[in-house]
C-alpha cells in the first residue's frame, strides 16, 4: 500500500484527542529525560539482535524479529517525543512517526535544495517498523508460522536502517 500522509494526518488528530480512563494514545509531551532512556533500549535491542543473528540458536528466527521491532519501537518513540509527543500504543507510535518525520513534498524539495537531505525520514522507514511491527506479532502469537532466513534477515536489515537514521534525526 502506497504511504499517504494524509491518512497519517487524520489518525494522528484523532489519536491525539482519544484518551481512555488508562490509557491514552498520542499526547503532548515535555518528557524529554526519556529520549535518551528509549535511545539505549533501542540501541542495547538492536545489540541484542546482533548476538542473537550470530547464534546458533533453534529459537533465534523468532527472537531475531522481536528484538529488531523493540529496538526500531524504542528508537521511534525517542523520535516522538523529540517533536513534543508522547505515545502509548505500538500502532498509535506507527502513525505520530508516519505523521511527524516524514515531511510533506515540498519539504523534501526543500531540504534537497539545501544539501540536508540527511534530514529526510522517507516513507519506507515507516513501512520498516510497519512490517516489523507485524512481523513481531505474527512470530510471537502464531505458532504455525515458519520464518525463511531471507524474511529474517530483511527484517534485521531494515531495523538496522530504521536505527541508523533515526540515530541521525536525534543527534541533530
Amino acid at each position: 500500500m502506497a504511504f499517504d500522509k494524509n491518512h497519517y494526518k487524520r489518525e494522528f488528530e484523532r489519536l491525539l484527542k482519544t484518551e481512555r480512563e488508562t490509557k491514552f494514545f498520542i499526547r503532548k509531551s515535555g518528557d524529554t529525560f526519556k529520549i535518551k532512556r528509549f535511545i539505549k533500549k533501542g540501541t542495547d535491542s538492536f545489540q541484542l539482535a546482533n548476538y542473537i543473528n550470530d547464534s546458533e540458536q533453534s529459537a533465534k528466527d523468532y527472537w531475531m524479529i522481536t528484538v529488531c521491532y523493540y529496538s526500531m519501537l524504542y528508537l521511534a518513540k525517542a523520535a516522538i517525543l523529540k517533536k513534543g509527543y508522547e505515545t502509548d500504543d505500538h500502532l498509535a507510535t506507527q502513525i505520530a512517526l508516519g505523521h511527524l518525520l516524514v515531511p510533506d513534498e515540498i519539504e523534501k524539495e526543500d531540504l534537497e535544495l539545501l544539501e540536508q537531505t540527511h534530514k529526510i525520514f522517507e516513507d519506507d522507514y515507516v513501512e520498516y517498523f510497519e512490517d516489523a511491527r507485524k512481523e513481531s506479532s505474527v512470530s510471537r502469537y502464531s505458532a504455525t508460522k515458519v520464518y525463511t532466513e531471507r524474511r529474517v534477515k530483511e527484517v534485521f536489515e531494515n531495523a538496522r536502517k530504521f536505527i541508523a537514521k533515526l540515530r541521525v534525526i536525534l543527534e541533530e
